[in-house]
């Protein structure tokens, strides 16, 4: 029995060829075997069927056995009992609905196109098929809550009737349904008084039907299926009726994702749209014009309007002005004439006014609406969409759109023009950022042009100085202790040329009324302060000619020409201030420049005064020798700035310590280049006695103006800048000396020994400092024990000692100044004169230069009547 039950091709899985061709050889080798006796072994045995099929049969070939069967015997009524059909119905629902179901879940996810109305057809048509139905139709709910056919089946139907419209009860079956919003079966449709007009679907044959809602969310209907048979086909069972609503379940979690798919699809777009707007507007803010004109076209694509506008609005007058207009042609938004209105009128008005989003499907309609515009133009305005744009919380415009292309502006073009409006926004406020820069552009070149006029030498300056020859030898120049403050103001630019002319000597490289130029103008962009003036910029230079004619260096001429010129610029327009105070000030220069602030400014100043045209004394060089000396004299300039020195310093002190120092090493030229420039800033250190005492008075009476004005500010200032320890300038200065100078100087000489006055002069100056120094300690050891023995014989103490006249062995060098002892100045020391105005010489220098008196072009030392001196 076992053998004839496997010989059935049909009860074998139908992967198992070996099976087959076992039980094929069984067959053969039992030939009494018949067909019937299997048949009635089965029948006696169900169990054994039972347990055979689950081991050795897949579940598709089962699937395939009830498919075939359903399809035999589906459409014969007479074939089957009613339990028959039933146990058919459920079998069907087992086996075929899952498969329909994963089905459909594919073909939505492979469509690209997805929307309710395919989705709910496709559930339809499955639930029909489930059931074995002879047709069914598709009833959808529209924007107006109303039930129109969406699809049906080809078989014997007409046009939808009337009632297909009205979601109300005594009608329709489907609109019973839609009212209901209950599943209904019903094997009589004509003559039931819920629905007397029947199926939604007129219908020659139609005697059985299950109408099914579909329902959403919170019970909102959105449609109908209704399932028939005709006439002579087996009535619907309350199982087949379940079988359909259990199908017709997922119209709820296929309308979700339906809903989500779409609502991605239209996000996707809309950042496709929001990212290309972004990019045309951004990427070409040209004027604000022109960002307007953007805006409009992208609005009228965004939500397919005819027409667009954009008001803008001004919170001074409370209006709004346009000045761009959408024609309705291909060259669009031609500028006119400014238009503007109070925010009070009109629709774009009401927007501005209260914020409000307006949509608006029949603009005649509403009493907002301004007819004026239609009248003079001619068009017609039927529908607008109007939304305030906002930047920073306040409303900044309004855009408008009228005549939606198809039909009314709806909810889902209010959501996307919101969004787009945030870009509007910012591309209007970027816009008129630009447009302010743009002004301020103009109004800055303008402001240059003119402090460029009034800070470049004038006609005649310049022809002053071409009359005066430049000498052609000037006797004691390079001596160190050469006072360059002896030279008169109007005589100290042709001394520039001489120096510049002799460095080099290759003057015929050079434009000469260019060097003139350049010379004036850097004179005259020094600031009258008391000691950062033209008078020490042009010292400077000289202590830097001395180092370069005197000593055996290897600078390159391009190193030697930025070294000068350097000096001859590098506290450009200095303003008498330190770094820390233009810092602690706010100063919009120590906002520019982090580090090195007026360093960097004495730089940028310098480039500034060579692109004015005809001050270009570079213009012979090569772009490469050109590029080389700026950034040279940059490193010049910045070396200036104290806070560098000591690293610069120390390096340069290692290599020289260890011997292996270069002159082939560009790195170590340019570690000498900065420490040259920080010895020739100090050059006043190392001059005679008697000219740096009186310089020194003049350095001091600067800082201690930056001091005064720093109290004024409730500030504490430096000892250094307080002119309340003005008497502490002696043990101030050797500790200048001491930990600067010196140790410039000294390294400075082992690099290059001819610059060994330097050393020698400081020395010297250090003395006499010192001196001055314990002179000052030892008088106020002598204040402190005469205190003490004061206290001792005095009850109470004296408030404030009294104020004693200087002694006849004092002379006062300023009002505001130090008192320095006679014995430090000599007679020709007391004379003061030189640090008034410069004196003019009556000729050029052409013999030797007297250098026995001290003078000076800039002094802070008060006007003394001639009883006072």
């Amino acid at each position: 029995v076992v053998v004839g039950v496997t010989c059935n091709p049909a009860l074998v899985p139908h992967h198992s060829s070996r099976s087959v061709h076992s039980s094929s050889t069984m067959y053969a080798r039992s030939p009494d075997l018949q067909p019937e006796t299997v048949t009635q072994f089965l029948f006696d045995n169900p169990d054994f069927l039972d347990s055979f099929v689950q081991q050795h049969v897949l579940e598709d070939k089962i699937r395939q056995w009830s498919q075939r069967k359903h399809k035999v015997q589906g459409h014969n009524p007479v074939a089957l009992t009613n339990g028959d059909l039933i146990k058919d119905q459920r079998s069907n629902w087992k086996n075929c609905v899952q498969s329909k179901k994963w089905r459909i879940l594919q073909d939505l996810t492979k469509d690209n196109t997805t929307n309710k109305a395919r989705v709910f057809t496709e559930l339809a048509a499955c639930a029909a098929e489930s059931v074995n139905a002879d047709g069914h139709n598709l009833y959808l709910v529209d924007e107006q809550n109303q039930l129109f056919l969406a699809s049906k089946s080809s078989r014997n139907q007409r046009a939808p009737t009337a009632c297909v419209g009205r979601i109300e009860p005594r009608t329709s079956l489907p609109a019973y349904v839609a009212y209901t919003k209950e599943s209904l079966l019903t094997n009589s449709l004509l003559g039931d008084p819920r629905f007397p007009l029947g199926m939604g679907v007129e219908t020659e044959r139609g005697v059985s039907a299950i109408a099914v809602p579909l329902l959403h969310g919170n019970n909102l209907i959105l449609g109908v299926v209704e399932l028939y048979r005709n006439y002579g086909s087996m009535p619907f069972s309350p199982e087949e009726e379940e079988v359909a609503e259990m199908m017709l379940v997922w119209a709820d979690i296929c309308m979700e994702y339906v809903e989500m798919y779409n609502s991605m699809m239209k996000q996707r777009k809309l950042n496709d749209f929001l990212l290309a707007v972004t990019k045309s507007i951004f990427q070409d803010i040209v004027s604000m014009d022109t960002v307007i004109m953007k805006i409009m076209n992208y609005a009228k694509k965004l939500v397919i309007a005819d027409r667009a506008s954009l008001f803008l609005v001004d919170t001074k007058s409370r209006e709004l002005y346009a000045r761009i207009f959408d024609t309705g042609r291909v060259e669009e938004h031609i500028p006119q004439k400014e238009i503007r209105f109070p925010m009070d009128r009109g629709v774009a008005g009401h927007v501005a006014s209260t914020g409000e989003v307006l949509n608006i499907a029949d603009a005649y309609t509403d009493s907002r609406f301004n007819r004026d515009v239609d009248l003079q133009t001619g068009y017609r305005t039927k529908s607008i969409l109007c939304m305030p744009i906002y930047n920073r919380g306040n409303i900044i415009g309004v855009v408008q759109m009228v005549n939606k292309i198809d039909g009314v502006f709806t909810k889902a073009d209010e959501e996307s023009f919101e969004t787009f409006a945030i870009y509007c926004g910012l591309a209007l406020h970027h816009a008129k950022l630009y447009d302010k820069i743009r002004r301020s552009e103009q109004k800055y070149r303008v402001a240059v042009e003119v402090l460029s006029y009034h800070s470049q030498c004038n006609d005649e300056e310049y022809m002053l100085t071409k009359n005066v020859p430049i000498p052609s030898d000037i006797p004691d120049i390079l001596d160190y202790d050469y006072s360059p403050w002896a030279i008169d103001s109007d005589h100290k630019p042709v001394y520039v040329l001489y120096m510049m002319r002799d460095i080099f000597k290759m003057h015929s490289q050079f434009d000469l009324d260019d060097m003139i130029r350049f010379t004036l103008t850097v004179r005259k962009n020094y600031r009258n302060v008391p000691y950062h003036n033209w008078a020490h910029a042009f010292s400077v230079a000289h202590a830097m000619f001395t180092v370069i004619k005197t000593s055996e260096h290897r600078f390159t001429p391009i190193e030697c020409l930025a070294l000068y010129v350097a000096c001859l610029c590098h506290d450009l327009d200095h303003r008498g201030k330190t770094n820390a105070f233009m810092v602690k000030s706010a100063s919009p220069l120590a906002a520019i420049y982090s580090t090195s602030t007026m360093e960097h400014h004495h730089f940028n100043h310098t480039v500034t005064i060579l692109q004015n045209e005809g001050h270009n004394i570079f213009k012979h060089l090569t772009s490469a020798e050109y590029k080389q000396i700026l950034s040279d004299i940059r490193h010049c300039i910045l070396a200036t700035d104290l806070a560098l020195f000591f690293a610069n310093r120390s390096r340069l002190q290692d290599i020289a310590d260890k011997g292996e120092f270069s002159w082939d090493n560009a790195d170590h030229r340019r570690l000498v280049m900065a420490n040259s420039m920080t010895a020739a800033d100090l050059c006043s250190m190392y001059k005679p006695w008697k000219l740096q005492v009186q310089l020194v008075d003049v350095i001091m009476e600067e800082f201690w103006q930056q001091g005064d004005e720093e109290r004024s500010q409730g500030l504490t200032p430096m000892p250094m800048m307080d002119r309340q320890k003005k008497n502490e300038l002696p043990h101030l200065e050797v500790g200048f000396l001491v930990g600067i100078c010196l140790p410039c100087y000294e390294v400075m000489a082992q690099i290059l020994p001819e610059t060994k006055p330097m050393v020698n002069g400081a020395v010297a100056n250090l003395k006499k400092w010192r001196e001055l120094a314990d002179k000052e300690a030892l008088e106020k050891e002598k204040e402190k024990e005469r205190e003490k023995q004061t206290e001792e014989t005095q009850d109470e103490v004296i408030k404030e000692p009294p104020v004693t006249k200087p002694s006849d062995d004092v002379i006062v060098t300023s009002e505001k100044n130090t008192l320095l002892p006679a014995d430090v100045l000599d007679d020709s020391a007391s004379d003061t004169s030189f640090l008034a105005a410069d004196k003019p010489l009556p000729d050029p220098p052409s013999g030797r230069t007297s250098n026995t008196s001290v003078p000076s072009e800039k002094t802070v030392l008060s006007s003394q009547s001639e009883e006072s001196r």
